[in-house]
């Protein structure tokens, strides 16, 4: 016995088995369903939007070193909450006394573990009066003192304490001693481990509130909050959404309320055992992860369209419900397996990634279609069947059992129309179809590639629809993007407008700071923004410089060491830094060398028309420039880095995903059927719809992101089943005797019903995503719509001429009526 026999015979095997005791079969499936559900209480959700992606990235390496090693008073870390005070002037009177009493009253609680506050308001208080340790001593001092003394001594600040103007707006203005926001940095004193820093941000957030003034409170634990409920409320919108969606559909699809609920039965079963494995195998749920039941819903809805609809197909002939389970099984489970293969092979694809939230989204998607296939190709069709057998025990009617389209239909014509119209030039059809995808393909091409916490966050402000959702389904308030963009927007902050370089090397070395200052001078074109196309660096070198301008004492001391006279000392460096360290500059040297002078950072201001891209590329050349081993980093550099691994992760899925499936089906087809080439023509309305796609995204200005860097293999592994269902439905025809023409006017007037009823619900299901919340699930869920569109589309224009030439070329047999005339 061939192998294709062979594996014919374990599918009828296994198909007697469900049904011939189809109970049993429902038995252990609900046993399985309880066991799986069992793991949905172990299901952690990951609220850090970015966390994931960073994970093994020298650049990333590198950024947490700078973080960990030079000290930032008003820089945000991950025990510390900022108080960003917005006001006409943040450094009035008023506004600082405001200040002070909100930070007086986060102090008060011990729950909130203050170990100190720093900003503006407690520097201009200390400044008056010195004895004013205690916060509550510091507004006592601001309130007893003039607006003329706060304005002195804020001016006074401006000359003495550089780090005073770093917690101030870009438009602090020392000679009116104004600025229209401040930054005040709040530090815990948490205990390791310690979780709930969201919760504590979330108090000091509300006691800001309570203060009649703009002050808001920002920080990790405020950001990983409203991650997480973005998650939630993504979730409370889409879910009802695509639920309705396919419901609505379903009930089209099967008119049948019994058949419709052993439909949304296995749906549920489905989602199921996906959320448990995720508990059982300590896979997180993040955002791209509000992707997967969705997926797998959509290709459920699939396989459940087409057994119901096989099914009734037989009995409307007049085949008693056993045989007529029995030959649509027969017929399905095949296409069934190599749908499943060849969407695990898309899906999993992803698993190849450098990126963990994109490999866990493929793994959990992989398994989740294992498990669709196992409910809706096993336990749908025995429980169709002993649902049918309690029907007729009790007699309760069916409603309607027939079948979506027949060939007789206006619906089956239509979409029998393009088998029809390609009938006579097949080889003109399929190179029209090649050549406008190829165009299509070539024009994606420019597909631009982007990662941005923006991404995951909302937006700053909600569309109407989401503000006017009643309860449950209205979302919660969001802040952080607002405060994000304020922070940009006032401060200089933003890491997108500089890099940094991460310098090791022994810094008391003569001609240390020199070797920090030597490539300056010929920056590549990003960094060159300084004058006569210099670099702009902010080093310990440029602290030197600036303090020995305001202490002549330490001017001295570096113009001793100086030789050239450019400004930074060449020789005996221990001392100056000694000296640097122990004067009012100190803090600000520490931001820029480690204390045992091993470790150094250059921040170089950038271009700001310079892409993200250029300006990555530009400083990693720059790093290569120093004679100390350097690394590039930055957030910019750090999602440079990420954003190529996302673009090699989607060209690379594709890739994969195409050959293995292009692969297994050829060998399948071969096995099974005899007919090989088969495999090709199967793929080629998939390709045909990739490069559609892929020229749509650029259309629309849309990105290869974080999610949507997978659509390109999903899509694959989605679209594949409408061709592989068409195919396999063509083959059993085209056994049967007809020739290749009759065989695709009778499969896409059968079967191209259940193909388009399943791309009406997997696309309106699918692109209900784009109701979410955040940017990066909205389009996904659009482009996932348009991938399934493209699918059938392509399903039903491009396999029939494909078909027509597969079997002009390979020959019809013998007894066999030739396709056409040609």
């Amino acid at each position: 016995m061939r192998l294709g026999e062979r594996i014919e015979a374990g599918i009828r095997r296994l198909n007697d088995v469900i049904v011939d005791r189809p109970r049993a079969v429902v038995v252990a499936f609900l046993l399985l369903t309880a066991v799986f559900a069992g793991g949905i209480g172990l299901v952690s959700t990951e609220t850090e939007p970015t966390e994931g992606f960073t994970e093994g990235l020298d650049e990333q390496e590198a950024l947490d070193a700078v973080n960990e090693e030079f000290e930032d008073p008003f820089a945000a870390d991950d025990e510390s909450t900022q108080l960003i005070h917005v006001s006409g002037n943040a450094l009035s009177k008023e506004a600082l006394v405001r200040n002070l009493r909100v930070i007086e009253r986060v102090e008060s609680r011990e729950s909130l573990r203050v170990a100190d506050a720093n900003g503006p308001a407690t520097i201009v208080a200390q400044a008056i009066d010195p004895s004013a340790t205690t916060v509550t001593e510091q507004r006592r001092a601001l309130e007893g003192a003039t607006e003329t003394e706060v304005r002195r001594t804020v001016r006074q600040l401006d000359d003495a304490n550089p780090a005073f103007s770093r917690s101030l707006a870009t438009d602090f203005n020392p000679t009116s001693a104004s600025a229209s926001a401040s930054i005040t940095v709040v530090s815990h004193d948490v205990p390791s481990g310690f979780d709930d820093l969201a919760g504590l941000q979330t108090e000091v957030a509300s006691i800001a509130d309570d203060e009649p003034a703009d002050i808001r409170a920002f920080g990790t634990g405020i950001t990983n909050a409203e991650t997480g409920q973005v998650i939630g409320d993504s979730l409370t919108i889409v879910m009802p959404v695509v639920v309705l969606l396919l419901l609505l559909f379903l009930v089209v699809a099967y008119r049948d309320p019994i058949d419709l609920s052993l439909g949304l039965l296995s749906l549920l079963m489905t989602v199921l055992w996906t959320f448990g494995f995720l508990g059982y195998s300590g896979i997180p749920f993040n955002q791209q992860m509000i992707a997967v039941p969705v997926l797998l819903l959509a290709v459920g809805v699939d396989f459940g369209i087409h057994i119901i609809n096989r099914y009734r197909e037989e009995t409307v002939q007049g085949f008693e419900p056993v045989e007529a389970m029995r030959t649509a099984n027969n017929q399905l489970m095949v296409a069934f397996v190599i749908v499943t293969v060849t969407t695990v092979f898309g899906f999993g694809a992803n698993v190849i990634s450098d990126l963990t939230p994109i490999r866990d989204l493929g793994l959990a998607s992989a398994i989740g279609i294992v498990f669709t296939f196992l409910i809706f190709g096993l336990f749908l069709p025995a429980a169709k069947l002993e649902v049918d057998r309690l029907r007729e025990r009790y007699g309760v009617p069916e409603f309607n059992s027939k079948p979506i389209s027949s060939e007789g239909s206006t619906l089956g014509r239509l979409l029998a129309f393009p088998a029809r119209a390609s009938r006579y030039a097949p080889i003109a059809f399929v190179v029209v179809l090649l050549l406008t995808g190829g165009v299509a393909a070539a024009y994606g091409s420019g597909v631009d590639t982007s990662f941005e916490q923006e991404d995951f966050l909302p937006p700053a402000e909600q569309p109407e629809y989401v503000t006017s959702l009643p309860e449950p389904f209205a979302p919660g308030t969001y802040t952080v993007t607002e405060t994000i963009n304020l922070l940009e927007d006032r401060f200089a902050t933003s890491q997108d407008q500089s890099v940094t370089i991460y310098v090791e090397g022994n810094f008391e070395s003569d001609h240390a700071l020199a070797a920090l200052s030597q490539p300056n001078a010929d920056p590549p074109d990003a960094l060159a923004v300084g004058d006569g196309g210099s670099a702009r660096p902010t080093s310990v070198a440029t602290v030197i410089r600036s303090h020995a301008e305001r202490d002549p004492e330490f001017g001295e001391l570096v113009a001793r060491n100086d030789r050239d006279g450019d400004g930074v000392p060449e020789q005996n460096l221990d001392q100056v830094y000694d000296e640097l360290f122990a004067s009012a500059s100190g803090d600000r040297a520490e931001q820029f060398l480690t204390p045992d002078r091993r470790n150094a950072k250059v921040e170089y201001a950038i271009d700001a028309e310079a892409s993200q891209a250029e300006a990555a590329a530009d400083a990693r050349a720059f790093a290569d420039d120093f004679r100390y081993e350097a690394t590039a980093t930055g957030q910019l550099v750090v999602f440079d880095a990420i954003t190529d691994i996302i673009f090699d992760s989607a060209i690379q899925g594709m890739i994969l995903a195409v050959g293995l499936t292009a692969g297994f089906l050829v060998v399948a087809y071969a096995v099974l059927e005899g007919k090989p080439y088969l495999g090709i023509v199967n793929v080629f309305p998939i390709l045909v719809a990739i490069a559609f796609l892929i020229g749509t995204m650029r259309a629309l200005g849309l990105s290869l992101n974080a999610l949507t860097a997978t659509i390109l293999s999903i899509s694959i592994g989605l679209g594949i089943a409408y061709s592989v269902h068409a195919t396999h439905r063509f083959i059993d025809e085209y056994n049967d005797g007809r020739n290749a023409y009759d065989a695709m006017i009778k499969t896409l007037s059968g079967t191209g019903g259940a193909l388009l009823g399943s791309m009406l619900t997997t696309s309106l299901g699918t692109g209900a995503l784009a109701l979410a919340i955040t940017p990066v699930l909205g389009d996904f869920g659009l482009l996932m719509a348009l991938s399934v569109l493209y699918s059938f589309v392509f399903t039903v224009v491009a396999l029939p001429p494909a078909v027509l030439l597969w079997e002009r070329y390979r020959g019809a047999p013998a007894g066999r009526p030739a396709t056409s005339p040609a």
